[in-house]
């Protein structure tokens, strides 16, 4: 078993600084958990503690069966990649795989088939004999993730190993680190990893779950699919999502026939009756709506009655386009296939069309999503 049990882990620093408030988590055994968040977190303070770089202040974690609170790094059963590769800058690819076997006392065969058996894997056969300086960054980080195979930990720690890369070899080396967690589940291998980032692209398409964090606090855990569509709060909803989550402040408003979303300058929405029922206390409040950006189309005609809208910016992405556009004092931005649309100017006015039935309403005090 190679599940990590985090209960009510927490860390204080020195200066009285609380980084961490109480985590509850269990990852399990063989999932792709990602931590993902703003800068400050905690997210790598977190997966630190795990691997035992960082005290824990109270709590427990559990790896496998054993608590491992008072465990140093090396008696974990984890392996960390870093963001700055850690390699030994005077030893070979293979000396730097094989070192921390030669350290416990591997036999020399069982190195040997350990080391060449990881770099195949990872496609670095060629490089066994050269050293970090004559290597890549992409081709260095590869050696770093294959040191950390070559050990067979319980658990695979990632720090941020990408950040370094630029843009396509990181999406190149995204696909190889989740190809890697797939083929090692195949082989009966322990497969368990812990992947901090603050790329919400890498933690969508990495993650089997995904822990949102922010402020030391876990906001939501739970697969992309769900942060995306059914996001717990207004954090998680803004911070999922490329471009993000449209926040409008209204008021809600009860008529004989429907329930109105009312904001602006008199611009209204009308909200879906299947939603109703779940809005009753909040008739005459401020409350926030959320809508993503490709649930707003531009002169596209549906069941909604459109609303008029200034054009901004409209930034051109190939296959799609961002348009920026104001209605009545508040900004938000529309995602629509390219191909559909004429060339459209800045201070356009356009009809807009909200598809009502994928919006969410947030409670404005503590900003829950009142529809889950």
């Amino acid at each position: 078993m190679s599940k990590v049990i985090l209960k009510k882990v927490e860390k204080v620093y020195e200066n009285g600084f609380k980084a961490v408030h109480g985590i509850d988590l269990e990852i399990k055994d063989g999932e792709f958990m990602v931590f993902v968040g703003p800068s400050g977190c905690a997210k790598s303070t977190t997966l630190r503690m795990i691997a035992g770089l960082e005290e824990i202040s109270g709590g427990e974690i559990w790896i496998g069966d054993k608590l491992v609170n008072d465990l140093p790094p090396k008696e974990r059963g984890i392996a960390m990649v870093f963001q700055n590769y850690a390699l030994y800058p005077h030893m070979t690819v293979y000396e730097n795989m094989a070192f921390g076997l030669q350290i416990a006392k591997v036999d020399k065969e069982e190195i040997d088939r350990r080391v060449k058996e990881a770099s195949k894997k990872l496609e670095i056969t060629d490089l066994l004999d050269r050293k970090p300086k004559e290597m890549s960054g992409g081709q260095r980080q590869r050696v770093a993730v294959g040191r950390a195979i070559v050990r067979k930990p319980k658990v695979f720690l990632f720090d941020e190993p990408l950040s370094n890369l630029d843009a396509k070899l990181r999406v190149s080396m995204r696909v190889k680190i989740t190809e890697l967690h797939k083929q090692l589940k195949e082989e009966g291998q322990t497969a368990t990893m812990i992947y901090v980032t603050h790329d919400q692209v890498e933690a969508m398409t990495m993650g089997d779950r995904i822990c949102v964090l922010n402020k030391g606090k876990i906001m939501q855990v739970d697969t992309p699919v769900n942060l995306y569509n059914k996001p717990k709060n207004r954090f998680v909803a803004g911070f999922i999502g490329s471009p993000a989550m449209n926040f409008i402040i209204g008021k809600l408003i009860k008529s004989s026939q429907h329930m109105i979303f009312s904001f602006g300058d008199k611009k209204s929405l009308v909200i879906p009756q299947r939603f109703e029922e779940k809005l009753l206390d909040y008739i005459g409040k401020d409350v926030v709506l959320g809508i993503r950006p490709e649930h707003i189309s531009v002169n596209e005609i549906n069941e909604s009655k459109p609303i008029q809208g200034k054009i901004g910016i409209v930034e051109n992405m190939g296959n799609e386009q961002f348009i920026h556009f104001e209605i009545g004092g508040v900004s938000l931005v529309s995602r629509t296939e390219l191909k559909k649309y004429e060339i459209l100017k800045y201070n356009d006015v356009k009809d807009f069309y909200f598809d009502t039935e994928k919006i969410h309403i947030f409670d404005k005090e503590t900003e829950i999503n009142i529809l889950l």
